[in-house]
């Protein structure tokens, strides 16, 4: 027999049962004995009823007051875990239904009190994770409230006070124009902002989800230096190793084609001399390209900004490439290096119509804002991966087989020589944007 089927002596059923019986003898045994002593039924009835009633009723109070007091015990334990207090529990010696539900709420309280505990444990947990993690999050409302930030999103964001409860754009206004125009886009983007006198490269991502069924956005910052450092150190082995081995294509036939010339001339054959000069000056040629592309990126020449009309050189561009303008076109003029905005703008477009983007999906626009000239080229291509947009303004890093790495690199490089910056990101509805920002005032030479 089973522990429950022990302690369960009565049932509730059978208690009542007996309650019942035990009320029906006591009016037969009144109104038979009643009957005797007065001899009317009636009076005997009315009697029976008289001295029975209160009887009953003490009877009834007695056996439901154990019960009605349960059952409020029972309603005060089920709003306290209502409440999320699982530490009240109930102590009941009846051995019938209402014991065997007053022991289940009771290991029902203690699972659910296990169960709290070892989730505040993970919560604490995560807790410590995320915020000792050297990625900066931060996560939002719907109404720009910062509802959650670790220690390094307060470092780079709020100089290292809290976050919680203020508003995030608020904050925001306190940034670099870097970080906040990363924020606004809501992108993933690679941008570099100064901190401590020194430039720090950070990549951003934003997700949004629902939350306790309201939207919240949830800012990635993950800091890029130290991996793009590497990375540059690494990239800088892999360019060595591709010019040695160009210069080791181009000197090894030319010093096998001198060596052939010199016994022709010697054996006066001077009809295939010619020959072999000229297949010589051919390897020569190559390895002046090859070298001169690498000498242009080395060797930029300051900017030179001079007042350039918008329309005119848009114009230019759409000689050389097809785009569409996102914007109208500013009657200001842009006072900036020509030839290298240029050149920076067709290596862009380039790499928009490479990327896969249908030719009307590549658009251009320019526009003045406050302090500063911002021109953005965009694609309707696949974008780029999370690797792909932290390593793609490294010199010398590709992702095309026969790529040189310095497009981009070089875009930089003439950009931040201007005084500018260039960030890159995914759009959201898909392709890439690449967007230049450079000073509205020229730069001292110098």
């Amino acid at each position: 027999m089973s522990e429950l089927a022990v302690k369960r002596r009565f049932s509730l059923q059978g208690k009542l049962a007996a309650a019942l019986a035990a009320a029906l003898l006591l009016g037969v045994l009144l109104g038979a004995g009643f009957t005797q002593g007065f001899g009317d039924p009636a009076v005997a009835i009315v009697a029976a009823l008289l001295v029975g009633t209160p009887l009953l009723l003490w009877g009834a109070q007695t056996l439901i007051a154990p019960v009605t007091s349960l059952l409020r015990g029972l309603t005060g334990l089920v709003d306290s875990y209502r409440d999320g207090d699982f530490s009240i529990s109930l102590v009941s010696r009846r051995g019938d239904e209402l014991g065997d539900l007053t022991e289940a709420h009771n290991a029902l309280g203690a699972t659910l009190r296990e169960q709290r505990q070892g989730l505040v444990q993970r919560e604490l947990l995560l807790d410590t994770v995320v915020q000792n993690t050297p990625v900066a999050l931060v996560l939002v409302d719907a109404g720009q409230r910062v509802a959650y930030a670790n220690i390094a999103a307060r470092h780079l964001f709020n100089d290292g006070r809290a976050m919680n409860g203020h508003d995030f754009m608020a904050i925001l206004k306190a940034c670099p124009a870097a970080l906040r125009e990363a924020v606004e886009r809501g992108e993933d983007a690679l941008f570099g902002v100064e901190l401590l006198g020194q430039e720090e490269m950070y990549h951003a991502s934003t997700r949004g989800f629902r939350l306790a069924s309201q939207p919240h956005q949830l800012l990635l910052f993950r800091r890029m230096t130290r991996e793009l450092s590497r990375q540059e150190v690494a990239t800088w082995k892999k360019v060595i190793r591709v010019i040695s081995h160009e210069l080791n294509n181009s000197l090894a036939p030319i010093s096998s084609m001198a060596h052939s010339g010199a016994e022709l001339a010697r054996r006066g054959d001077l009809a295939r001399v010619g020959t072999v000069f000229g297949a010589i000056g051919e390897r020569a040629q190559h390895l002046h390209g090859f070298i001169g592309g690498y000498a242009s990126f080395a060797k930029l020449p300051t900017p030179q900004p001079q007042p350039v009309n918008w329309r005119d050189f848009l114009d230019s561009l759409h000689e050389q490439w097809s785009f569409t303008v996102d914007s109208p076109i500013p009657g200001e003029p842009g006072l900036i290096d020509r030839a290298q905005i240029e050149q920076v703008l067709i290596n862009l477009l380039r790499n928009a119509h490479e990327s896969g983007s249908a030719a009307e999906a590549v658009g251009l626009s320019v526009q003045r804002l406050a302090g500063e000239w911002r021109i953005e080229v965009r694609d309707g291509g696949p974008g780029m991966s999370e690797q792909v947009l932290a390593n793609a303004l490294l010199p010398f890093y590709s992702t095309k087989r026969s790529g040189t790495g310095l497009g981009l690199a070089l875009a930089r490089e003439i950009v931040e020589a201007h005084g500018g910056r260039i960030t890159l990101g995914n759009r959201e509805g898909g392709g890439l944007r690449v967007t230049l920002v450079l000073p509205a005032k020229p730069l001292a030479n110098g």
